[in-house]
């Protein structure tokens, strides 16, 4: 019987769009390309910087050097949270729902900036991000980013969960290959679409 819910932030939740991010950068004067968004193709210091084990102060002045460009903190900061769009409502609607049957927890790669940034999209009818889930886990405070088997037994260990009763839903099949060979039920929709009617979790029990 499923009796937890673990959501994927980006592609799950909130839209992302890497067009955005790379036109802000490049209105800047830097050709990214792909490789700011790509999960398995990130530089090693955008991996340590989503892990926690780089500082924002660090994170800009790697990319001012990566790119030889001298941009203010704030150009950079801009142009890397343009990756980010909206939660549509009618996610936010579906976990308001969903947490009356559910214990419902989130678990991102992600970094302190667009956390920063992002966690605003949350904001909805007097709610914010803390008051959808039981807890929230990120990469950059767990010190782990997914697929790794760690990342998924860390966030197991600290919720109180056991796999067996947990249904995890990720926009990569990576990320939900690894969850599943620990046990856990996995859900892999297409990222930044409307795959609420394509599951009705809420008679995942009946």
């Amino acid at each position: 019987m499923i009796k937890n819910i673990i959501f994927d932030w980006g592609g799950v939740l909130i839209h992302l769009d890497k067009n955005c991010c790379a036109d802000a950068f490049a209105k800047c004067g830097i050709k990214v390309g792909d490789e700011l968004s790509n999960p398995y193709g990130q530089r090693t210091y955008l991996k340590d910087f989503e892990r926690g084990l780089m500082s924002v102060d660090e994170f800009h002045e790697t990319v001012r050097r990566v790119y030889g460009a001298q941009l203010a903190d704030e150009q950079i900061d801009h142009a890397w949270n343009a990756l980010l769009q909206e939660i549509p409502t009618y996610k936010l609607d579906m976990l308001l729902k969903l947490k009356k049957h559910y214990r419902l927890f989130l678990l991102s790669n992600t970094n302190v900036l667009h956390w920063m940034e992002g966690r605003k999209r949350f904001d909805y009818q007097g709610y914010h991000a803390e008051d959808f889930f039981e807890q929230i886990f990120l990469s950059n405070e767990i010190h782990e980013l997914k697929p790794s088997p760690e990342a998924f037994c860390k966030v197991a260990q600290m919720a109180g969960i056991v796999s067996e009763e947990t249904l995890f839903i990720d926009d990569l099949q990576a990320s939900c290959d690894a969850a599943s060979a620990l046990g856990f039920h996995t859900y892999c929709p297409k990222a930044n679409t409307d795959w609420t009617h394509e599951i009705d979790i809420i008679k995942i029990n009946e």
